[in-house]
């Protein structure tokens, strides 16, 4: 993997992402297992949302912020525009984040859902100066585009969401509190998380495969088709509410899917590096969990049942998103703390390689009880049984220490005193 050393951000405004979601992600598993009876019942509960928060801010949007601050320079081939501002976000959104769990847990409308909001708004609104600002005069690229848009899409799905909070407690809005609420998440899922995922694996599994594809015309295709189908489904959501129409919004969006996938398989196709390893293996599961949520939105609207919803957020949160970061953490976080060490080392031997700063047996046997937990936790959601469910979640905690282990390990390598001149 190919960073330039001279347009890389200061660690400093980095680690501290990868280091706390790290913790956020075993806080998570602990309090999923906590409140295991949760994943039998309707997703709107007190403990259910302050998960879903956690998840989606503390765990997948706190490490894609220190992933993005550490590749924006290599995509837009320029400086991040403010290492300031990214290490302000970060505290804003840790502490809007706890604060947002917090009063969800204890259903503490009010003040303290409100500052949470407005702290992981102030987060948002930080970011996405230092994306557009590191953007100018930058050179035009198909990445660039994901990254500004999705980071725009965060910024309106944080805003929804702090009208939400204080719709709770002053009851303000014209329309019924759930249907905005699906306009919150869909901005989120496929705004944020899909848009920012489309762009950045276009820049970093070719790099990780060695491998390339002329089609670029997929990815502009997948860019368009993705906000044709999600602004069709915010702006009629908005006016007239839930209505057929959505199937078309997204049947559109499912294209724009496609089209993305279809540029990683001829990526795939076309690679010089045969062996796949673990963390693209990661990469697979998240990319199949992605298709299978796909096929359970039909589901949602034909056939009763709460677990239906609650499967669509596994299969989005615990299999897409978290899949797709546990394969990336391995390939970003050791070339970052490897490049903290050596970047004036370069060309001696008897210096470690990034692959060397973590543990492998780690990462494959985290791998294996991340499938098995997460196939363990769908199968007890699906049977509605308690204990199947609670066997899965206890799977999760493991993979969280794995995981928590091998950050670790990084993140504390000693590094090599002096090395050898080729």
């Amino acid at each position: 993997m190919v960073f330039e050393n001279s347009k890389t951000t200061d660690y400093s405004s980095i680690l501290p992402f990868y280091g706390t979601a790290s913790v956020f992600f075993l806080f998570l598993t602990v309090l999923m297992f906590i409140a295991a009876d949760r994943f039998e019942t309707h997703f709107f509960k007190a403990e259910t949302l302050a998960l879903v928060h956690l998840a989606v801010l503390g765990w997948g949007t706190m490490i894609i912020f220190g992933a993005a601050y550490q590749l924006i320079p290599v995509i837009f081939g320029k400086k991040l525009y403010s290492s300031g501002l990214a290490y302000a976000s970060f505290w804003f959104l840790l502490f809007g984040t706890l604060f947002l769990a917090f009063s969800f847990w204890g259903f503490l409308i009010g003040s303290p859902m409100v500052t949470g909001g407005s702290m992981v708004l102030i987060s948002i609104v930080l970011y996405n100066i230092n994306v557009i600002q590191t953007s100018k005069r930058s050179d035009t690229s198909i990445q660039r585009a994901f990254l500004i848009i999705s980071g725009i899409w965060l910024l309106l799905t944080a805003s929804i969401g702090l009208l939400l909070a204080v719709n709770l407690y002053i009851p303000f809005l014209p329309t019924s509190h759930m249907e905005v609420l699906k306009i919150h998440a869909h901005m989120g899922f496929v705004g944020w998380f899909l848009q920012l995922i489309t762009g950045v694996s276009s820049k970093l599994v070719p790099m990780f495969l060695f491998g390339k594809s002329q089609k670029e015309f997929l990815l502009r295709a997948s860019l368009v088709l993705q906000n044709i189908g999600l602004v069709g489904f915010v702006v009629d959501q908005g006016l007239f509410g839930s209505s057929p129409r959505m199937f078309v919004y997204f049947a559109i969006v499912v294209c724009g899917m496609a089209t993305w996938f279809y540029y990683l398989v001829d990526v795939y196709r076309n690679r010089v590096k045969k062996k796949v390893d673990m963390q693209m293996k990661y990469t697979f599961i998240s990319l199949l969990s992605l298709t299978a949520a796909i096929f359970i939105v039909p589901v949602l609207v034909f056939v009763s049942g709460n677990q239906w919803s609650i499967l669509y957020g596994i299969f989005i949160i615990l299999g897409w998103v978290s899949g797709i970061i546990f394969g990336k953490t391995f390939k970003t976080l050791p070339f970052i703390i490897w490049n903290k060490h050596y970047e004036n080392m370069h060309g001696r031997k008897n210096i470690p390689l990034p692959k060397h700063l973590y543990n492998e047996k780690y990462l494959y046997w985290q791998f294996v009880v991340f499938v098995v937990a997460f196939v363990s936790l769908c199968v007890g959601v699906g049977l509605s049984h308690t204990l199947i469910i609670k066997i899965g979640l206890s799977f999760w905690i493991l993979v969280a220490i794995l995981y928590n282990l091998n950050v670790a390990k990084v993140f504390f390598h000693k590094p090599v005193s002096h090395g050898t001149s080729t």
